[in-house]
């Protein structure tokens, strides 16, 4: 009996090690994040869109299309500090997304908000395509750059990249909250 235990143990050992499961591959900082935004227009504004965000390489893919701007106008772009486009005037939204409190700025032109982005651009029918890198945000829950439940402001004017805090690009044409998907 005692030669059966050691034999029993090895097969036990064995067919344990069958079973265990490989180690799960670690998942990239954005895999397979999606997000949704639908900009809905501000009192008296007649802007609206519908953005897609994907999680791709260090930050974010925006896509997406927005109507009812004026014609050949070009337009503040930038991720709100918080998920609230309640007030008629988007002013809910708070301030542009700035984890790291730097200056308001050009995004790959030196210190800005994380939430600055280029300026959009409408065409000869009021409408701007979206297509976009931002490495400065993110989709991960709990990482201190994620913008999902943040706001993303259509502002009515240019932003100048250099106005401190927000860039001077007027009223805020259009609001939508970051939806996971």
């Amino acid at each position: 009996m005692r030669l059966s235990s050691p034999i029993l143990a090895l097969s036990a050992a064995v067919g344990l090690a069958g079973c265990a499961t490989a180690p799960a591959t670690k998942a990239g900082p954005n895999d397979a994040a999606r997000a949704v935004v639908h900009l809905a227009p501000t009192a008296g504004s007649p802007v609206t869109g519908t953005l897609q965000l994907v999680a791709q390489g260090q930050g974010v893919h925006i896509s997406g299309q927005l109507s009812g701007l004026a014609p050949h106008t070009a337009h503040g772009f930038h991720f709100h500090e918080k998920g609230d486009c309640s007030a008629p005037d988007g002013s809910s939204a708070g301030g542009h997304f700035n984890p790291t409190s730097d200056p308001h700025g050009r995004a790959g032109a030196g210190p800005h908000h994380a939430g600055d982005m280029d300026n959009i651009v409408a065409n000869d029918q009021g409408e701007a395509t979206i297509d976009v890198q931002d490495d400065d945000v993110s989709l991960r829950p709990g990482a201190p750059n994620d913008v999902v439940g943040r706001a993303v402001i259509i502002h009515g004017s240019a932003d100048d990249y250099t106005s401190q805090p927000s860039g001077n690009a007027g009223a805020r044409v259009a609001c939508g909250v970051v939806q996971a998907q």
